[in-house]
């Protein structure tokens, strides 16, 4: 049958003989097709991806990061470091997909990720043989020489790095937000979740259960168990049929606790439709929710961790809890001949299970000796064979465990003794303990500590309404997580102030306690690790045990440090498995316990998080509004291209047929410079201040000084960041004694009125001052040009334009084509120039009347590209462009704009030895040797071009442009000591090879007078 094919074949069954017959809570009446690798394969409703495939007896799912090594199913949960796949194609691919969690459903396509060309003729296992010559840190010290190569290099890197591919179309689904608040939250829906559920929701609370699985019960699906008399999950199907009776209970499942912040806001992402074919995704995908909790409760379960051997990371190596799971919920046999290596109780429990499910059990490789415990009873009673004392400390195989090594330990467990017998097996069952899942509790900002007799980590205090239940906090027998849950769910009811229900215990029958484990965190081999097979550590990364020693050698002592160089839980798994093991064998080789080497840091997500979910449907301009000036139709009428400037859609160009962006800037520039250019100029900011307490504000918020700044008066002003930097710039007017209009740059209008709120409210309270945004009210035209003012005087009454009735950087009442307004005459281009400014509603009406009546002048409309022309050629400065978070005004030669007889914000910082320091970068203009090369901007300069690499840098180009009216290109740049090196020579250096030299000057370029914006 073809890939594409629609029907399904429901009269087949399924291939391969790992499927037990009988058994599981597999839905045998729906079988599913689904397809790996182009290969057409089927399950069973009920299946995960990882169960499915194992059934069809698929053993290598992966290949790990850096090495490439064949890599089979760990675990069956959100710890599975190997299984990570691709899944669906086009539009809707999802990489990095756990197969362990990944809901089987009809048509379901997956792929192998790193390999090449195919996963059946896969190349890049041969990375393999290069492992010794990939050790911790390798990347840091290789890709260095030579320097020409590091492009190459980042390719090929680039091109092995990742976990699959990402999308390129446009995402079809919808994703949602949801916000809620409730008494108690419950994270995990195991025993002891349900039973804190059950008691809060009996007594009246608001309670939000949350947890990742398709079905509620937790630990209960995976293993055979009774609870009063009867099946664990007769008792999970009771509690749960209770709960949805309950109205102020919500239940969610397939649903992920994955962060917990501050006053008790806990995220969940709730997986809604990927378990379903996409033609019945009808609902959005993902849904976000974000809770505000009155007391949460951490039932969140605990992993089981893995032993650290030789050769551990071989498919066929199963954690043995994941391999008595698959065989009773997804009734899958992970082999047919299995060997138990473990150092505690639980790898006798998961082995009995194995055995009843008619795996044969070659032998139970016990660490410990643990003679007369029950368990061990239990195990040679079912006449299972027991190595105690000894270790698996190599397996056989390649591609599939085909067999042990097993020796016996030496007293300390150091070393291995002189016995050594090899044990034919296709799986390698290991328990290294159990891990409580603190992630949430870290998160919540509580500290685990180590306890030495479970071997692991546990919640320590709690530092918000938390607590956390059942083995989450370490309490692994079932009736005591029963109970643990009972008693969580009446504390957090009683701390909300609700009075409790009594509530019974359900009995847990057979719930045998188990012997204390042995740790055993690295076991020896005959050789050292460095010398001997990889002991891996983290599977996804593959970290060994000899990269965590070296990383101590090399002296790394903190373990996040570690972490960063050895790459220790940076996968998809972040660290679930690996982390305590990694942190045990750092500790081993600094002669510390792992208490005092401490955890790493558990943040937020928990399991990987959509961006879509994140978004929501705050997506195109639900995100981010285009925001349109009211002529922007006039300017698509006349052809121009449009750049986004913020949110703003502003008029870049406007270009003539056959012209390029050079020819349309070049006339626009002709236009201004001879006749009359017209700038749309509505998108700058405009933000009314007014209060009696108008002017001090300003006086504070700016460098200058407002207080002596009369009515009808207008001025340039500088405003800093607390640390001295330039935060934005522009001219703003004095309308009246106590209101001010305040200009700001287009983009940073939103931020400098939150900054102004921001200080006004928190710092200055006692300030009379209001602010209003009016920059959609507001439209601006700016009318620049020799003949401005003859067309102001045409089209404005009530208004005298004369250079002595209305000098520079002044401001006048009147009317613009019939339009009340008021008109500036200032200049941003250099030119003898007018700003209307008139309600946003008749900005369109009043173009009409410029363009109309300019005509006979030749007016042209201009854009962004000729003003940025036009003022860089003056010399003017774009905040953003020019500057960045370092640059002061004295490095941009405008200490003249500081005043000295008032405090402002940023002052006291540029009063530090830094800002002043000789030799910091300063604003210069330069100028290319050949008059028609354009340097970059962002381009890097350097003083020798010939230096030895690499190079040191002399500055960077910040704006470059060619000018027509000059005849020649140039550019504005940040420069080490720029100011005392007018006439030196700097070179850029181009990826290309090429070397553009240019001279340093000053940074006006035309005009330096003044005389024609002043005329």
């Amino acid at each position: 049958m073809s890939r594409n094919a629609g029907t399904n074949d429901t009269d087949r069954t399924p291939s391969g003989g790992h499927r037990l017959d009988h058994g599981g809570r597999i839905d045998r009446s729906k079988q599913l097709r689904f397809w790996y690798n182009g290969r057409e394969l089927t399950g069973y409703a009920g299946d995960t991806l990882a169960s499915a495939l194992m059934a069809n007896d698929i053993d290598v799912l992966a290949r790990s990061f850096k090495l490439r090594r064949p890599r089979g199913i760990l675990t069956h949960g959100a710890a599975e470091p190997n299984a990570i796949v691709q899944v669906d194609q086009g539009a809707r691919a999802r990489p990095t997909q756990r197969a362990t969690q990944t809901e089987l459903h009809f048509d379901l396509d997956a792929r192998m990720v790193n390999v090449w060309p195919n996963a059946k003729h896969n190349l890049t296992g041969l990375m393999g043989l290069a492992g010794r010559f990939m050790p911790a840190g390798f990347y840091y010290k290789t890709f260095m020489r030579p320097a020409r190569l590091w492009q190459r290099y980042e390719q090929v890197i680039r091109k092995g790095a990742g976990l699959g591919y990402a999308p390129e179309q446009n995402d079809p689904d919808v994703y949602d937000k949801r916000y809620a608040h409730c008494d108690v939250l419950v994270a995990g829906a195991g025993p002891a979740g349900l039973m804190a559920a059950l008691t809060a929701a009996r007594s009246g609370a608001r309670v939000i259960l949350s947890d990742e699985q398709n079905e509620f019960g937790g630990s209960l699906l995976d293993a055979p168990g009774t609870i009063d008399g009867a099946p664990a999950i007769n008792w999970v199907s009771a509690v749960v049929a209770e709960l949805q009776t309950y109205p102020e209970v919500t239940l969610l499942k397939r649903s992920t606790v994955f962060g917990y912040y501050d006053h008790n806001r806990v995220h969940i992402n709730e997986n809604r439709t990927d378990h379903l074919p996409p033609d019945q995704r009808d609902e959005p995908r993902h849904r976000l929710w974000k809770v505000r909790a009155r007391r949460v409760i951490c039932a969140t379960g605990a992993m089981e961790r893995p032993l650290v051997f030789a050769n551990n990371d071989r498919p066929g190596v199963m954690m043995a809890s994941a391999a008595a799971a698959y065989t009773h919920r997804y009734a899958v046999a992970p082999g047919r001949r299995a060997v138990v290596f473990t150092n505690n109780d639980s790898g006798y429990r998961a082995a009995i299970e194995l055995h009843q499910a008619g795996i044969e059990i070659a032998a139970i490789v016990d660490s410990r000796d643990p003679a007369g415990g029950h368990w061990h009873k239990q195990a040679a009673d079912a006449g299972i064979h027991m190595i105690t004392r000894s270790a698996v400390f190599d397996v056989r195989g390649n591609k599939r465990v085909r067999g042990v090594h097993v020796a016996r330990l030496n007293a300390n467990d150091t070393a291995l003794g002189g016995h050594q017998q090899t044990i034919d097996c296709d799986l390698l069952a290991v328990a290294g303990g159990w891990n409580p899942v603190v992630h949430l509790h870290s998160q919540s900002g509580a500290r685990p500590h180590f306890d030495p007799k479970l071997a692991t980590f546990v919640p320590g205090e709690s530092v918000q309404p938390e607590a956390s239940a059942g083995s989450a906090n370490a309490t692994f027998g079932l009736a005591a997580a029963l109970a643990e849950g009972a008693q969580t769910g009446h504390e957090a009811v009683s701390a909300c102030g609700i009075e409790t229900s009594e509530i019974t215990l359900p009995t847990a029958d057979n719930d045998q306690p188990e012997a204390n484990i042995t740790p055993l965190w690295r076991v020896p081999h005959r050789k050292s690790p460095e010398n001997g097979p990889k002991q891996f550590v983290d599977y996804q990364n593959d970290v060994s045990s000899a990269d965590l020693r070296l990383a101590v050698r090399e002296n790394y002592r903190h373990i996040e440090h570690v972490k960063r160089y050895t790459a220790l839980g940076f996968g998809t798994d972040q660290g679930k498995l690996g982390n305590i093991n990694g942190m045990a064998i750092v500790a081993e080789a600094r002669g510390l316990t792992p208490g005092e080497v401490g955890t790493t840091t558990f943040r937020p997500a928990y399991t990987p998080v959509s961006f879509g979910a994140t978004v929501g449907r705050d997506v195109g301009t639900l995100y981010d509004a285009t925001r349109k000036t009211p002529m922007h139709d006039r300017h698509v009428a006349a052809g121009a291209v449009f750049e986004d400037v913020g949110q703003w859609k502003r008029a870049r160009y406007y270009p003539e047929p056959g012209d390029t962006m050079q020819d349309a800037v070049d006339r626009e520039v002709w236009a201004t410079h001879t006749g009359i250019g017209v700038l749309d100029y509505s998108t700058l900011g405009q933000i009314d201040v007014k209060g009696p307490d108008a002017a001090a504000f300003l006086d504070r918020i700016y460098t200058n000084n407002w207080q002596k700044l009369k009515v009808g008066g207008c001025r340039y002003g500088l405003m800093l960041n607390e640390d001295g930097s330039i935060l934005d710039d522009g001219v703003s007017q004095r309308i009246e004694d106590d209101r001010f209009l305040i200009n700001t740059s287009t983009g940073g209008a939103a931020s400098v009125l939150s900054w102004m709120e921001d200080w006004l409210q928190t710092e200055w309270p006692e300030m009379q001052v209001y602010l209003t945004s009016l920059t959609d009210q507001l439209s601006t035209i700016a009318i620049g040009g020799p003949f401005s003012r003859k067309l102001c005087e045409e089209i404005c009454e009530g208004i005298d334009f004369s250079a002595e009735a209305f000098p520079f950087f002044a401001w006048r009442d009147g009317k613009a084509a019939g339009i009340h307004a008021r008109v500036a005459r200032v200049s941003f281009s250099g030119e003898l120039s007018f700003e209307i400014t008139v309600p946003a509603q008749y900005a369109g009406r009043l173009w009409d009347a410029v363009m109309d009546a300019g005509a006979k002048y030749g007016a042209h409309p201009y854009g962004t590209e000729t003003m940025h022309v036009l003022r860089a050629e003056k010399g003017f400065i774009i905040v953003g462009q020019d500057t960045d978070a370092t640059v002061t005004p004295h490095d941009l030669g405008m200490g003249g704009l500081l005043s000295k007889k008032k405090d402002f914000l940023g002052k006291r910082s540029l009063a530090l030895a830094e800002p002043a320091r000789e030799g910091r970068q300063n604003l210069v203009g330069i100028k290319p040797h050949d008059p028609n090369t354009i340097v970059p901007e962002g381009a890097q300069l350097v003083t020798d071009p010939d230096a030895a690499k690499p190079m040191p840098m002399a500055g960077f180009v910040t704006s470059s442009y060619y000018s027509s009216r000059l005849g020649h290109s140039f550019g504005l740049a940040m420069v080490t000591d720029g100011r005392n090196r007018h006439g030196e020579t700097v070179y850029s250096p181009q990826a290309d090879g090429r070397v553009i030299p240019a001279d340093i000057c000053s940074q006006v370029f035309f005009d330096p007078e003044g005389k024609r914006q002043n005329v």
